[in-house]
Protein backbone atom coordinates (compact mmCIF):
# COMPACT_ATOMS: atom_id res chain seq x y z
CA UNK A 1 0.00 0.00 0.00
CA UNK A 2 1.30 3.25 -1.10
CA UNK A 3 1.77 6.21 1.27
CA UNK A 4 0.08 9.59 0.23
CA UNK A 5 1.50 12.60 0.92
CA UNK A 6 -0.01 15.01 3.25
CA UNK A 7 -2.03 17.58 1.40
CA UNK A 8 -0.20 20.69 1.21
CA UNK A 9 -1.73 23.51 2.67
CA UNK A 10 -3.67 25.94 0.41
CA UNK A 11 -2.36 29.10 -0.76
CA UNK A 12 -3.46 32.65 0.82
CA UNK A 13 -5.67 34.12 -1.95
CA UNK A 14 -4.06 37.26 -3.14
CA UNK A 15 -7.04 39.30 -3.85
CA UNK A 16 -6.59 41.97 -6.67
CA UNK A 17 -8.92 45.11 -6.00
CA UNK A 18 -9.69 47.65 -9.18
CA UNK A 19 -10.78 50.99 -8.45
CA UNK A 20 -12.11 53.26 -11.01
CA UNK A 21 -11.60 56.66 -11.79
CA UNK A 22 -14.73 57.79 -11.33
CA UNK A 23 -15.36 55.91 -8.24
CA UNK A 24 -11.83 56.84 -6.99
CA UNK A 25 -12.69 60.63 -6.91
CA UNK A 26 -15.07 59.90 -3.95
CA UNK A 27 -18.36 61.47 -2.45
CA UNK A 28 -18.54 63.78 0.28
CA UNK A 29 -21.63 62.64 2.42
CA UNK A 30 -22.83 64.66 5.48
CA UNK A 31 -25.64 62.10 6.67
CA UNK A 32 -26.26 58.41 6.12
CA UNK A 33 -29.27 56.14 7.12
CA UNK A 34 -28.90 52.86 7.81
CA UNK A 35 -31.90 49.98 7.61
CA UNK A 36 -31.92 46.09 7.72
CA UNK A 37 -34.20 42.79 7.11
CA UNK A 38 -33.34 39.89 8.59
CA UNK A 39 -30.84 39.56 6.00
CA UNK A 40 -29.37 42.36 4.97
CA UNK A 41 -28.33 46.05 6.00
CA UNK A 42 -28.65 48.95 3.79
CA UNK A 43 -26.71 52.05 3.99
CA UNK A 44 -27.63 55.12 2.02
CA UNK A 45 -25.20 57.76 2.34
CA UNK A 46 -26.51 61.35 1.65
CA UNK A 47 -25.05 64.44 0.55
CA UNK A 48 -27.75 67.76 2.53
CA UNK A 49 -26.43 70.96 1.54
CA UNK A 50 -27.09 73.51 3.94
CA UNK A 51 -30.91 75.79 4.38
CA UNK A 52 -32.01 72.87 1.65
CA UNK A 53 -35.33 70.98 1.72
CA UNK A 54 -33.99 68.12 -0.38
CA UNK A 55 -30.79 66.00 0.04
CA UNK A 56 -29.45 63.75 -2.48
CA UNK A 57 -28.31 59.76 -1.79
CA UNK A 58 -24.96 59.83 -3.39
CA UNK A 59 -24.93 56.07 -3.04
CA UNK A 60 -26.13 52.94 -1.91
CA UNK A 61 -24.18 49.63 -0.22
CA UNK A 62 -26.15 46.64 0.56
CA UNK A 63 -24.31 44.03 2.79
CA UNK A 64 -25.12 40.54 4.85
CA UNK A 65 -25.27 41.17 8.66
CA UNK A 66 -22.03 39.19 9.35
CA UNK A 67 -19.97 41.79 6.84
CA UNK A 68 -22.06 44.75 8.69
CA UNK A 69 -20.59 43.45 11.82
CA UNK A 70 -17.01 43.57 10.73
CA UNK A 71 -17.42 46.90 9.06
CA UNK A 72 -18.71 48.07 12.40
CA UNK A 73 -15.99 47.17 14.20
CA UNK A 74 -13.09 48.39 11.66
CA UNK A 75 -14.63 51.57 11.96
CA UNK A 76 -14.45 51.75 15.56
CA UNK A 77 -10.87 50.73 15.48
CA UNK A 78 -10.29 53.76 13.19
CA UNK A 79 -12.05 56.00 14.79
CA UNK A 80 -9.84 54.84 18.31
CA UNK A 81 -6.96 55.16 15.97
CA UNK A 82 -8.06 58.86 14.54
CA UNK A 83 -9.08 59.97 18.36
CA UNK A 84 -5.88 58.38 19.51
CA UNK A 85 -3.69 60.66 17.00
CA UNK A 86 -5.65 63.66 17.00
CA UNK A 87 -7.81 64.08 19.74
CA UNK A 88 -11.56 63.37 20.70
CA UNK A 89 -14.25 63.88 18.11
CA UNK A 90 -16.81 65.67 19.54
CA UNK A 91 -20.79 65.00 17.75
CA UNK A 92 -23.56 67.44 18.74
CA UNK A 93 -26.85 66.43 20.17
CA UNK A 94 -29.77 67.18 18.89
CA UNK A 95 -33.31 66.57 19.84
CA UNK A 96 -35.01 63.05 18.25
CA UNK A 97 -36.61 64.25 14.76
CA UNK A 98 -34.60 67.51 14.32
CA UNK A 99 -31.44 68.74 12.22
CA UNK A 100 -29.14 71.35 12.53
CA UNK A 101 -30.43 74.03 10.79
Amino acid sequence: MAVQPPPSAPQPLQLQIQLDDDIAQGSYVNMALVNHSETEFTLDMIYVQPQQPKAKVRARIITSPKHMKQLLLAMQEQVRRFEQRFGTIEVPTFPPGTLPQ
